[in-house]
C-alpha cells in the first residue's frame, strides 16, 4: 500500500479482490466516465465487460482512496491470451502492418493494462504513476501492453517517462472511431521516485 498528500487529502492506493472490485464497480465507471468525459450512459455498458474482466486468470485491481474513502482512481488488468477481444484486435493490426510473425512476438508473455483512471479533480498529483505502479508490482509477464487514444494527454506524459514505446499507432478498433496507440515496455519497472519525492 501508498499513500501520497493529492490536494489537501491523503491518498492511499490500496489492492483490490474481485468482490471489493464489484462491490465498489458503481463508483468505479463514475471515475472513469468522468476521467475519459463520456456520457453517463457509458457507465452501464461498461458494467457487464468490467464484470467479466475481474473474472479472468490473474486479473488484478488497485484504487486509490481519499481519507473519506472515497474512491479517486483505479487501474485494472490481466494477462493477454488469443480470444481476447483486445488480443485479436491489436493482433489483427500488427499482423495488417508488421506481419503475423511480428504479432505473435509482440503479443506473448505480456500483461493487458486494461484500464487506469484518476478523477480530474485529483489528476496531476503523480496518483496515475503510483496506481500503474501498483497494478505492475510483482506481475510476472515479461511485458506491459495497452492502448491510449492519440493526441497529447497527460497519460502520453506519465507512459513516455516510463519507458513506454510504439507497438501499434492511429489504429482503430472496432466500434470506436478514434485513433489509438498501442505502447509497450519491459517488466519490471525501474523503481519510483524515492519517498518525499513528487513524481508527475
Amino acid at each position: 500500500m501508498t499513500a501520497t498528500s493529492s490536494g489537501e487529502n491523503v491518498v492511499r492506493v490500496v489492492p483490490l479482490s474481485p468482490e471489493e472490485f464489484r462491490t465498489r464497480l458503481p463508483e468505479a465507471l463514475s471515475v472513469y466516465v468522468a476521467a475519459m468525459r463520456y456520457p453517463t450512459g457509458t457507465a452501464e455498458q461498461r458494467r457487464p465487460m468490467w464484470l467479466t474482466h475481474a473474472l479472468r486468470t490473474g486479473w488484478r485491481c488497485v484504487a486509490a482512496l481519499d481519507a473519506d474513502d472515497v474512491l479517486v482512481g483505479l487501474a485494472y488488468g490481466y494477462p493477454g491470451a488469443p480470444g481476447q477481444w483486445w488480443y485479436e484486435q491489436v493482433h489483427r493490426g500488427l499482423s495488417a502492418r508488421a506481419g503475423a510473425d511480428v504479432a505473435a512476438a509482440r503479443l506473448t508473455d505480456y500483461f493487458e493494462l486494461t484500464e487506469i483512471h484518476v478523477r480530474p479533480d485529483r489528476q496531476g498529483h503523480g496518483l496515475g504513476e503510483q496506481l500503474l505502479r501498483g497494478l505492475l508490482d510483482d506481475v510476472r509477464s515479461a511485458r506491459v501492453l495497452l492502448s491510449t487514444p492519440e493526441g497529447p494527454t497527460r497519460a502520453w506524459t506519465l507512459y513516455r517517462r516510463l519507458g513506454f514505446e510504439d507497438v501499434l499507432r492511429n489504429y482503430h478498433f472496432a466500434g470506436d472511431p478514434r485513433a489509438f496507440a498501442v505502447l509497450g515496455r519491459a517488466l519490471p519497472l525501474e523503481p519510483g521516485p524515492a519517498p518525499g519525492q513528487d513524481s508527475a
